[in-house]
């Protein structure tokens, strides 16, 4: 789901208080910050202040450093976690992990966070303030923490998740390797015969004096084109990546963008999946601390990280809000499986549905880490398969001529 960045004033028990904080719209900061013990005054995008165009300012010469890595983070939801876990106050223990932090970006990062901490907000909105450190799911997985008490247990499962995340991506690259190289090699091989075998063998075909079989003539078309307007093609590839991205940056189409995701063949159904299981494990949590089934939902639409997912499970709230039971709801949704719905239906059955919730998240990720150890050997047939057809094209194409000069030859 799309997030945007807001800044507000409100009142709470400690006086007024003011800040910047992500959400999908005004309302849903307002929720939030009435979830927080805050009444908002004033809710505003940034985009649409001066100050917005400020922070703005700020957020471009950031851009200019080194990102952090996802480590970094899984370090400091650790560390915070066990210092939390020995009694150690929340500001001296960001004031310890600022000291001990080696990413310039972290320091300055958690001197803002406590600074927001000493001036009245909470954990989580000091580090919405920071998007380029804290992702939405970060950010909502802290705030189901605060608002159940439980903020250590929060940040030890953050940890195991961003493990996950990391361990996961690294079996992506370790998977996609060979299957690059492959359409790396096929697509360098392609570009040199267009551009240099064919134009040598076409000239020397038109001394034949016949007529050319017809994958022969689609070769040469085909090279005549590369030939001619190869520049244009390359500079309306460009563009049109650049166009795609700008499309996927709105949130029209990152939502048309994240559907077609979950319907691409073999990487679809890892994606539903990894998805399906950060929804069981952060709604299971969030059931567990006793957040209400209308709130719980809430918040985990924005840990989401696919947006027509999110906007399912956005639907799902407002379901139960109209009285909807919880499967009733995730069916309407259409996004989950028929074992998600058959543990929700035993869930609400027996009063249990943050223990069978714990149960799909790890039934999921375990099939997640599966997919992915095998996603190299289910990708092979369709390279082997290209391949073959690209073998097969170039062979008709080349040899055809050669073989039918060959006839003619020996029947003289």
């Amino acid at each position: 789901m799309a997030l945007q960045r807001y800044t507000y004033t409100g009142h709470s028990a400690a006086g007024e208080v003011s800040g910047t904080l992500e959400g999908a719209s005004a309302a849903a900061v307002a929720d939030l910050l009435v979830a927080r013990g805050v009444t908002p005054l004033r809710i505003e995008a940034q985009g649409d202040s001066p100050a917005g165009a400020q922070a703005d300012a700020v957020d471009w010469r950031a851009w200019l450093r080194p990102a952090m890595g996802p480590v970094d983070l899984m370090l400091f939801a650790r560390q915070l976690h066990t210092l939390l876990r020995s009694g150690v106050p929340i500001l001296r223990a960001l004031m310890g992990l600022q000291e001990s932090a080696t990413h310039p970006e972290m320091k300055d990062t958690l001197a803002d966070v406590r600074r927001s901490l000493e001036s009245g907000l909470e954990l989580s909105m000091g580090c919405a303030q920071h998007p380029r450190v804290f992702d939405p799911f970060f950010l909502a997985m802290l705030r189901v923490g605060e608002m159940t008490g439980r903020l250590d247990e929060v940040l030890l499962r953050l940890f195991k998740h961003l493990e996950f995340e990391v361990l996961m991506r690294q079996q992506v690259k370790s998977a996609l390797r060979y299957p690059m190289f492959v359409v790396i090699a096929m697509v360098a091989a392609v570009a040199v015969i267009n551009v240099m075998v064919i134009p040598a063998f076409a000239s020397v075909f038109a001394t034949f004096g016949a007529e050319l079989p017809l994958p022969t003539r689609i070769l040469i078309a085909l090279s005549d084109f590369t030939l001619r307007w190869g520049w244009a093609v390359a500079l309306a590839a460009v563009g049109g990546w650049f166009a795609l991205r700008r499309w996927r940056a709105t949130p029209e189409g990152r939502l048309h963008w994240d559907r077609w995701q979950l319907a691409v063949p073999v990487a679809g159904k890892i994606v539903r999946k990894a998805n399906l299981a950060r929804f069981a494990r952060s709604f299971a949590l969030a059931l567990r601390s006793g957040v209400p089934v209308e709130q719980a939902l809430a918040v985990v639409a924005q840990t989401a990280d696919n947006a027509w997912i999110a906007r399912s499970i956005d639907g799902m709230r407002a379901s139960v809000e109209r009285g909807e039971s919880i499967l009733r709801s995730a069916a309407a949704a259409r996004v989950f499986t028929p074992v998600v719905l058959q543990m929700i239906a035993v869930g609400e059955e027996t009063g249990s549905v943050d223990e069978l919730m714990d149960e799909v998240a790890e039934l999921y990720g375990n099939e997640v880490q599966y997919e992915l150890k095998t996603l190299g050997q289910q990708i092979e047939p369709i390279l082997i398969v290209c391949l073959g057809v690209l073998v097969l094209v170039l062979a008709l194409g080349v040899f055809l001529p050669v073989w039918d000069l060959g006839r003619v030859a020996f029947k003289r």
